[in-house]
């Protein structure tokens, strides 16, 4: 397995093996690795044959009073978890190898970034897109991977390639979670005990959801009530959002119908984490 932290070595790479017709996979990440990030490289080694990852804590998705500077990073620990599943090339490079002096373009997806993570963060998915844009044309991938628990970045990015024509696939795989159902998150290493152990009422709150819909509530605002209720009772979570909204375009919905994304913002103390369900009736 190679890491380099430069733009021409990268790109003398991939130049190569795109000669041989190697099929790319990618795994663009943050670094502090999990087990997410560890079955998007097991899949994306399987289905190709050349598999890289990047590991890159992008300042311009993290708004201002937001946690950039502490951020867990550790690329040794990092390397050692991506050789495990097969990880051919580490691509780890600085912020000044990104966004070089002068730099002043960016990729904007409009609409689907608006509600949700969008409203709550704004600028959040500009930086997004903008890195991930950048990371798909030094990488060239045939494939990209990324887990549903970001829903909504996977739909923005699936968005993005649509409508710029890009040469790939956006592969969304499910959610990974701890045994008791909280979704697996770098950030969730910032919790305490007792916020860890009330973390799992989002899970929990999206389940009783589900159920609710199953036993043929349509109501999507009483559904909401519902979460926002059961949320509530974890003394240390205060709710960012709840919402329920068309898997397609992202707008709320009034009515459950067809296939919507219930998804849910906490924070715990100053640790937010996201997570959501897909539903379908």
């Amino acid at each position: 397995m190679q890491v380099v932290t430069d733009i021409p070595s990268l790109k003398n790479i991939i130049e190569e093996k795109k000669q041989k017709g190697l099929r790319i996979g990618f795994v663009p990440t943050m670094g502090f690795l999990h087990e997410g990030h560890l079955s998007l490289m097991r899949t994306a080694k399987a289905e190709n044959d050349f598999m890289v990852v990047s590991i890159f804590v992008n300042p311009l998705q993290f708004g201002a009073g937001e946690d950039y500077e502490e951020y867990p990073r550790d690329l040794e620990r990092d390397t050692k978890m991506a050789g495990s599943t097969g990880c051919d090339l580490i691509f780890s490079p600085s912020v000044k190898e990104m966004y070089p002096p002068g730099y002043a373009t960016f990729v904007q997806v409009e609409r689907l970034t608006e509600g949700l993570c969008g409203a709550s963060r704004p600028g959040h998915f500009l930086g997004v897109t903008t890195v991930v844009g950048k990371l798909f044309n030094l990488v060239c991938p045939d494939r990209a991977y990324f887990g549903q628990k970001d829903a909504q970045q996977a739909f923005v990015l699936q968005k993005m390639v649509q409508d710029l024509n890009m040469n790939l696939e956006v592969i969304v795989l499910p959610t990974v979670r701890e045994p008791d159902g909280l979704a697996m998150s770098s950030r969730n290493k910032y919790l305490s005990p007792e916020q860890r152990q009330e973390a799992v009422v989002i899970y929990k709150s999206l389940i009783e959801a589900e159920e609710q819909i199953r036993k043929g509530e349509r109501e999507a605002g009483i559904i909401k009530e519902n979460i926002a209720e059961l949320i509530s009772k974890a003394r240390h979570a205060r709710l960012d959002y709840v919402e329920i909204v068309d898997s397609k375009e992202l707008y709320s919905v009034p009515i459950i119908k067809g296939r919507c994304l219930i998804a849910v913002a906490v924070k715990f103390g100053k640790t937010r984490l996201i997570d959501n369900v897909l539903v379908e009736v």
